[in-house]
């Protein structure tokens, strides 16, 4: 761990641009990373916060062919979306790239070549798995098969989602290509493989010895099992038509995989930003007194911790992470988020359909964020946690703060007179804050960090109501002014502490105090003074609004029909009976018919008894269709009746037909209806 380091280059996973940002991506990574750079800024320290579009996944080129697009018309319609969506959001970035630009291209080939000419990788024809029908090699997510570990019947070529397993296409049990539905053949090519087991020594030594005390269980643990299970050569090259081409030789019509292409995607996007600021990335990357830090999912943390680390150490300029505190998943309403089932909550209709409610998503994320363990999104948590903490506990304070200031001293800050025990205790307190916030902080404990921030609002709050200035004021003014200073000491650490974790609201509360751009992080600690007497703040203005029971359950029925649509596209059709002659099917008499009359069958749940006219007869039929429908809203129903069925007695009721039912998307029962102009009695031929 660097001590005292000059400089920070902060990393967020590079998204792939092949769908929108959800909750889990900001609640595993994007979050956590902006509020540590945003935190380290207010220290005043040199940060290079650096992210991007991952652009040349195997999931671009699945999403262009389902789209009907090109894969260059994929990654400039989500790169918009996801770049707007980071900045309305507030991530903090000081630069945002794309792994399709020129610069990347060209840092990603300059780094095979030193490798390749260095004699670093291992050059192999394998047997790979073909599409012939496709006429094409299936690169990972381009066949699904069954896991060999956990069984699972939809693992991917490079990753079984069921159980996290890393896998090579090779590797599945019954393949199929997902562009064709056939089985693949193996087909001999030319590959270049970074061989990891040559560095097991060195992950050893730096993460399984070196960072067993600093680094998070879950990382540490991921790592161990890896380097346990012995590391073995992996490709770094693919055969694939979207990519960045392999400069050497002989490598026509190949691809750098992307798991390379991307991680060296931070090192372009920090030379894109370094040319732009008229500065010099290298130390950012090659300086021992810089510290880098990943911030990563669960499911990188084999490339960020073994693979990227292995690259760097080959290539032998670059520094290496001082940490990469990758954070578990983060699920919604009890099922995993899918980018392919739309089982999220996307930001960017987050942003339209709760404007200048950023804050609220961050602080909602923190609170419940997946440090230690996959966690559960909810919305009724999102509404409770907006309702019950930031209004009722941060709002709350610091409206009655502004809001009496107004009301005594015209929005001045009076002059404190000597201070009481109670007044001295909860200013040391105050003081005390920053110190606690950055130990959880620096330790990437962010939940708790944000715990801690509510703390001094709480602390303000509790300061007002066990002091009363409302009712001190009628008997001993010159006392409330104490009292108000105090307060609002406390309302001006607040616009500060609450800068990495609630952007939008320390902006807003510093613009209320009317002190922008006055303070840093230590100013809390170290100075006596926060906001002077006898400056003037503005008028009071609610930081937090209400969310109101109808917006949440907007929100839940929104899932909900995801979830009847993902039901509707996944349900399975029965299989084809056996065959039947004409001759069986014309001994069924199936008429139109009406429902005149409908009750429930007494002692019975699932029955109605229904009078029905089929044109022949009006009889008495008994459906099991009352779970689905009432008696009232099924009479005139046209319907196909069963009408030579042998008569069946059903609780003393003698059934003389069937009603012909299917379900519908939703797995609910709907009647097969005749055409409007066909009489009853007519048959279905």
């Amino acid at each position: 761990m660097i001590q005292n380091p000059k400089r920070y280059t902060i990393t967020a996973a590079l998204p792939y641009t092949n769908g929108p940002i959800h909750i889990g991506h900001l609640a595993g990574v994007y979050v956590p990373a902006d509020i540590y750079s945003r935190y380290l800024r207010l220290q005043g320290k040199d940060v290079a916060f650096i992210c991007g579009s991952d652009e040349h996944g195997v999931a671009i080129s699945m999403k262009a062919k389902k789209e009907g697009i090109t894969p260059q018309e994929v990654i400039d319609k989500y790169d918009g979306i996801i770049r707007k969506s980071f900045a309305d959001f507030g991530i903090s970035f000081d630069n945002y790239s794309r792994t399709s630009a020129k610069i990347h291209h060209d840092t990603a080939q300059e780094f095979f070549r030193k490798l390749y000419d260095n004699g670093d990788f291992i050059e192999e024809i394998t047997e790979q798995l073909y599409d012939a029908k496709a006429n094409q090699f299936l690169a990972d997510r381009f066949v699904v098969g069954t896991c060999p570990r956990c069984g699972n019947d939809g693992a991917y070529g490079d990753q079984c989602e069921n159980c996290g397993s890393t896998l090579n296409a090779t590797d599945l049990i019954s393949p199929k290509s997902t562009i064709t539905g056939e089985t693949p053949i193996l087909k001999a090519t030319k590959h270049w493989f970074l061989p990891l087991d040559r560095y097991t020594d060195f992950l050893t030594e730096w993460i399984l010895v070196g960072h067993k005390n600093d680094w998070k269980p879950n990382v540490y643990g991921q790592v161990k099992s890896w380097v346990d299970g012995g590391l073995e050569p992996r490709a770094v090259t693919r055969d694939l038509d979207w990519g960045i081409d392999v400069p050497v030789e002989g490598a026509e019509g190949k691809k750098l995989y992307v798991w390379f292409d991307a991680p060296i995607g931070y090192i372009s996007s920090t030379k894109e930003w370094a040319l732009r600021e008229g500065k010099d990335w290298e130390p950012y990357w090659k300086d021992e007194d810089t510290k880098l830090v990943h911030f990563i999912g669960k499911d990188n943390i084999v490339f960020h911790c073994i693979i990227f680390p292995a690259m760097l150490k080959a290539e032998g300029s670059y520094i290496l992470p001082d940490n990469v505190p990758a954070n578990e998943f983060l699920n919604l309403e009890g099922n995993k988020l899918s980018t392919s089932k739309n089982w999220a909550v996307w930001l960017h209709e987050y942003l339209e359909e709760f404007p200048e409610k950023q804050d609220v998503l961050r602080y909602a994320l923190t609170s419940n964020a997946p440090e230690t363990k996959d966690n559960d999104f909810t919305w009724k948590d999102f509404q409770a946690r907006n309702n019950n903490e930031l209004v009722a506990i941060f709002g709350n304070f610091i409206n009655r703060v502004v809001v009496l200031t107004n009301k005594y001293y015209d929005g001045f800050i009076p002059t404190p007179n000597e201070f009481s025990e109670v007044d001295e205790a909860a200013l040391a307190e105050l003081k005390a804050y920053p110190a606690v916030i950055s130990s959880s902080v620096e330790r990437y404990r962010f939940r708790e960090a944000l715990g801690e921030l509510m703390n001094v609002a709480r602390l303000g709050n509790k300061y007002l109501a066990d002091e009363e200035p409302w009712k001190v004021m009628k008997d001993n003014p010159e006392r409330v002014k104490t009292q108000m200073y105090v307060a609002l000491q406390i309302a001006a650490a607040l616009s500060i502490l609450a800068e990495p974790f609630l952007p939008f609201t320390a902006a807003k509360l510093s613009r209320i105090l009317k002190n922008e751009g006055k303070l840093k992080w230590n100013d809390v600690a170290e100075n006596s003074e926060l906001i002077p007497e006898g400056h003037q703040i503005g008028e009071a203005e609610l930081l937090f609004a209400k969310i109101e029971d109808e917006e949440i359950q907007k929100q839940i029925d929104k899932l909900e029909a995801t979830k009847t649509a993902n039901l509707a596209e996944n349900k399975q059709v029965e299989p084809q009976k056996e065959l039947i002659q004409f001759e069986d099917f014309a001994k069924m008499d199936i008429r139109v018919g009406t429902i005149l009359e409908a009750e429930k069958m007494p002692k019975a749940n699932k029955l109605l008894v229904l009078k029905v006219d089929t044109g022949i007869d009006v009889r008495t039929i008994v459906s099991g269709i009352a779970e689905s429908f009432t008696p009232e809203e099924i009479i005139g129903k046209r319907v196909s009746v069963l009408a030579n069925l042998a008569p069946r007695a059903l609780r003393g009721v003698e059934s003389q037909g069937m009603i012909l039912m299917t379900t519908n998307a939703e797995g609910k029962l709907v009647f097969i209806n005749p055409d409007a102009d066909a009489p009853n009695g007519e048959t279905v031929n």
